[in-house]
């Protein structure tokens, strides 16, 4: 078991993968072959990492690391292949799951596609950042292009919502736009000036979830464009790539914070410290329950599991209680022990517990009767039925009488 960690921390067993060439990998995604696929932005390559660990790197044809087409974004289409956007190259790129790669240029030069993501009628769609416009590519590469109503407004994230209307970002207009499948645009401004949003993700409330990089915010967006913003606790943490976890929370890195953090769909944050450069853009859940990110600047993918608990405590009439928002998609060993300034460790509870989707609010109770220990922390914690540790908290209380 863990052993109780320094006041107010947070781990997560976060485990790295170096890209072989160090290729700054950038957008990320699941392919259809189970494997994680993701976009090598400064060196040209698509790259697939097996389920082993083992990378295979794709180059994309006609251009040379000296004069990359800097692929970007990148999702599994409904044909079974893998489809990319070139920021330079001007091209939505299409990759199989063996390599074979097929490009379509855009109409006009310099558009610099971003995001991309499946839509409801079997196309692609994407984000055009100089050209503010918002793209939808078939599966046959037949493009059309709807120009975004705010000027230079910087197309970047796009998803797919539960309305069957496609989503997006706009960095330099502060805003979140909505596209039907017929082309109708509509935008609602973000609460916090000058924000920078950038990730985008459907979540499992019905509402669209984003990140604001400079605002230094998590918003939600109702379908009927109803904005809720929530802070996060670390100061100009720089949130970028955001996805829905496996235990129906949402995920999201920071980049400026070096962390991952969760937010549960009633604004609960916790973050997590990751180890090296900051976690980049790119962020996404797995097969296996786990969460993948990029990490472009130290050129490796992140691994970490999807469990937290949303610990908190407090103390009154002599009994000691102690709240959670647990959630975790496997079935793992919880334990909860608590250690006093002098240093003594109490176990004060560990059982195991099945896979808790989505995150369930849970009360502990110890009293009435709880010895008077003075200023106590806890640590909660969450390990493998195989006692191999996945993530704690640590929260502090007073049981002073």
């Amino acid at each position: 078991m863990l052993a109780a960690g320094a006041r107010g921390q947070t781990w997560t067993n976060i485990k790295p993968y170096p890209v072989p060439t160090g290729n700054d990998p950038w957008g990320i995604t699941l392919g259809p072959d189970s494997a994680i696929w993701f976009t090598a932005y400064a060196n040209n390559q698509i790259g697939r990492m097996a389920n082993s660990g083992i990378v295979t790197e794709y180059p994309v044809p006609g251009y040379t690391q000296a004069f990359a087409s800097e692929p970007y974004g990148i999702t599994s289409g409904p044909d079974g292949a893998l489809w990319f956007t070139e920021l330079q190259g001007n091209q939505i790129g299409r990759i199989t799951t063996s390599g074979v790669v097929t490009q379509y240029p855009l109409p006009v030069a310099g558009s610099q596609p971003e995001g991309i993501t499946e839509g409801p009628d079997g196309a692609l769609w994407f984000t055009e950042w100089s050209g503010n416009k918002i793209g939808r590519i078939t599966t046959a590469g037949v493009i059309t292009e709807y120009p975004v109503p705010t000027a230079d407004s910087g197309p970047a994230g796009i998803v797919q919502g539960a309305n069957g209307a496609l989503w997006f970002t706009e960095w330099n207009g502060n805003q979140i736009g909505s596209i039907t499948t017929r082309g109708v645009i509509t935008e609602y401004p973000v609460p916090t000036a000058s924000s920078y949003p950038a990730g985008i993700a459907r979540g499992p409330d019905g509402a669209v979830w984003f990140t604001e990089y400079s605002g230094n915010n998590i918003g939600r967006i109702t379908p009927h464009g109803v904005i809720s913003e929530y802070p996060v606790p670390t100061a100009s943490s720089g949130p970028w790539g955001i996805a829905v976890g496996p235990d129906h929370a949402l995920w999201f890195a920071e980049f400026g914070g070096n962390k991952i953090a969760r937010i549960t769909t009633g604004g609960l944050i916790t973050e997590f410290p990751v180890p090296g450069s900051g976690p980049g853009p790119g962020f996404i859940t797995a097969s296996e329950s786990a969460l993948w990110f990029t990490q472009w600047a130290a050129s490796q993918l992140g691994r970490a599991p999807a469990c937290a608990l949303g610990l908190s405590a407090s103390f009154a009439s002599r009994t000691l209680t102690v709240n959670f928002e647990l959630g975790i998609p496997t079935p793992a060993t919880w334990y909860g022990s608590l250690t006093t300034i002098g240093g003594t460790v109490k176990s004060l509870w560990s059982y195991p517990i099945s896979a808790t989707v989505p995150p369930a609010p849970l009360t502990l109770t110890f009293g009435p009767g709880f010895p008077d220990l003075g200023e106590v922390t806890i640590v909660a914690g969450l390990e493998t039925t195989a006692a191999v540790d996945l993530c704690y908290e640590t929260t502090m209380v007073n049981t002073e009488r």
